[in-house]
Parts: C-alpha cells; sequence; structure tokens
C-alpha cells in the first residue's frame, strides 16, 4: 500500500495546531508519511496580537519530526482559508494523486491514518465514492446496521481524503453552477439530500457571504451524483468549536463517539451501498438545526412541507 500525504494547513492557532500534530504524530504509519504543511500569512489589518501567533505557529512548526519528511510553506500573505486548501490540495494531488486532509483544530485517533489510508486504498477504483471523511455529526444508527462504515450525501471537511480525479473534477466557480444559474426544486432536493442547510450555504457562498471550499466541494459532489464514505466510530476530534477559529464559533455540534476497539478491526465492504434509515436520519438533524436557525413562518412551514413530502404524508 502506498501511503498518501498527509496536507495540514495552520495559521494562527499555536496551541490547537501542537494538539493537532502531536495527534497526529501518534497515529500508526506516521512515521512512515510524508508531511505537507501549508502556513498562512497575515491579513493587512492584522493586529499585533495576531501576527505573533502566527509567528509562533510558524516558530513550533520548523520543530516537528516523527514523520517520513517535512516540507513547510509559509505564504507572506493572507490566502485565506479556501484559497490556501485549494492551492495547497492541488499542488500536492497533483504530484502524489490522492491526499489526507487536515486543518490545525483537528485531533487524529492513533488510527486514523490507517484508516484513510486502507480506504483510499480499497475504493481507489469506485468513482462512486468522491471522498472519505473521518467524522460525522451523531445520528441515530439503526441497531440492525452492522457495517463499519456507511455512504452520506453529505461532504465532510474535518479529516478528509480524495484521490486526484475527484479532485480534478471540481469547479470552483459558483456563477457556473446549474442550481446557481437556474435553480429548480429538483435540484434543491437532490442537494440536499446531505442536509438542508446545504442550499442556505451555498447561496451564501455564491453571493460572497462566506468564503467556503467545503461547500463548492459538496455541491461538485453531488452534482456528479457521487457520495462520501465515513465511519461508523469517528476516527477525530474537532477541538475548534472554542471561538478561535475564523469559520467556526462556539459550537456544541456533537460528534460519532470515537473508534474505541482495539487491535483495529475495521472491515471495508468491496462495494458499501447508500442505507436509506442512515440518509433519512442524517436529514433530520441538519432539517431540525435549519428549521432552528430560520426566523420566519414561511420558510418554516416549506421545510415542514419537506419533511412530510419525504414522509409521503404530503400530496
Amino acid at each position: 500500500m502506498t501511503l498518501a500525504p498527509i496536507v495540514l494547513f495552520v495559521y494562527n492557532r499555536p496551541w490547537h495546531t501542537q494538539q493537532t500534530v502531536k495527534a497526529l504524530q501518534k497515529c500508526e504509519l506516521a512515521a512512515e508519511s510524508n508531511l505537507y504543511i501549508f502556513a498562512d500569512g497575515p491579513k493587512e489589518e492584522a493586529s499585533r496580537e495576531v501576527q505573533q501567533k502566527i509567528a509562533e505557529v510558524r516558530q513550533y512548526i520548523h520543530t516537528i519530526d516523527g514523520f517520513k519528511s517535512i516540507h513547510i510553506q509559509e505564504s507572506p500573505s493572507n490566502k485565506g482559508l479556501a484559497n490556501s486548501v485549494i492551492q495547497g490540495v492541488s499542488e500536492i494531488i497533483k504530484k502524489q494523486g490522492k491526499v489526507i486532509v487536515v486543518e490545525d483544530d483537528i485531533v487524529a485517533h492513533p488510527f486514523f491514518l490507517r484508516f484513510m489510508n486502507e480506504a483510499l486504498e480499497r475504493y481507489g477504483n469506485t468513482k462512486q465514492i468522491f471522498a472519505i471523511s473521518a467524522t460525522m455529526e451523531r445520528f441515530h444508527v439503526p441497531s440492525n446496521y452492522k457495517k463499519d462504515v456507511f455512504l452520506t450525501y453529505r461532504f465532510g471537511s474535518w479529516g478528509w481524503a480524495t484521490w486526484a480525479d475527484r479532485w480534478n473534477s471540481v469547479n470552483w466557480n459558483t456563477d457556473h453552477y446549474p442550481i446557481i444559474r437556474h435553480p429548480t426544486s429538483k435540484q434543491i432536493e437532490h442537494f440536499c439530500k446531505g442536509g438542508d442547510d446545504l442550499w442556505p450555504m451555498l447561496l451564501a457562498q455564491a453571493k460572497g457571504e462566506i468564503d467556503s471550499w467545503a461547500i463548492r466541494m459538496g455541491y461538485n459532489m453531488s452534482l456528479d451524483k457521487r457520495l462520501c464514505l465515513r465511519p461508523i466510530s469517528s476516527f477525530v476530534k474537532n477541538i475548534g468549536m472554542d471561538g478561535s477559529g475564523i469559520h467556526c464559533g462556539e459550537n456544541d455540534i456533537r460528534f460519532l463517539p470515537l473508534y474505541d476497539r482495539e487491535p483495529y478491526s475495521m472491515q471495508l465492504p468491496p462495494e458499501p451501498a447508500v442505507d436509506r434509515t442512515i440518509t433519512n436520519n442524517i436529514q433530520f438533524i441538519f432539517l431540525r438545526n435549519e428549521v432552528q436557525r430560520v426566523s420566519t413562518v414561511k420558510r418554516v412551514k416549506g421545510l415542514i412541507k419537506r419533511v412530510l413530502v419525504k414522509l409521503h404524508l404530503w400530496n
């Protein structure tokens, strides 16, 4: 098995970066893996405190060891997370053919690299699978579901991996998206199989209200009618929901429980299939979150109608 390179994106969070790296160092296969670190630069208006934190991060990443090789790129100016990820992943995946990606607030389980590499190896020729994600927001797993992995219509960016052909198929320009140019209820319904919050996020991206590479990745996955593979037990923890990040404020998102089997015994089926109950359960948690987020009666009624349609209670 040829191991995928690890691509790590860091910015201005010294403590979070250290926790992320220490966890990666403890992973099985870390010593055999190549690590590529992309450090974003300061914004023009960055305060002295932020500049100091960026400097601390950069000082720390030059002390890292424990990997087969370590390659560091420090941007002199601020690219922003979206551009950093798009440019950094594009550079490495062009050379290596596949990548495992983490940001500076992802704490990996000791078996994280093993799971990601085995899944990349197993499903490289399974074109239906667009990406592999290491975790998922907690949902009700059916008691009769005994597989170690499942497929979802939702891309996950907190510890993920993909292959060059999938990555290179992504169109990052929202102006060219059919769903933006000529939106239809059928398009929106298909995209929102991964959660009713996806369409509002994509609209916000198209309007320039957010700068997310992940929502664009997710839309392209949906457009190509592909899926994301995830484990029933999580292989990462997100420690960035503490108000320290640019894109994630304080949050109480609950994730699937961490993998707790020893020794490692993940089984990867040769042809994974979508489980309808799991899909419905995942849709429900994001529909609930979207209902909590919307403020107008009209939008709430529209969301309720969509639930009833899915449950075949609305003609």
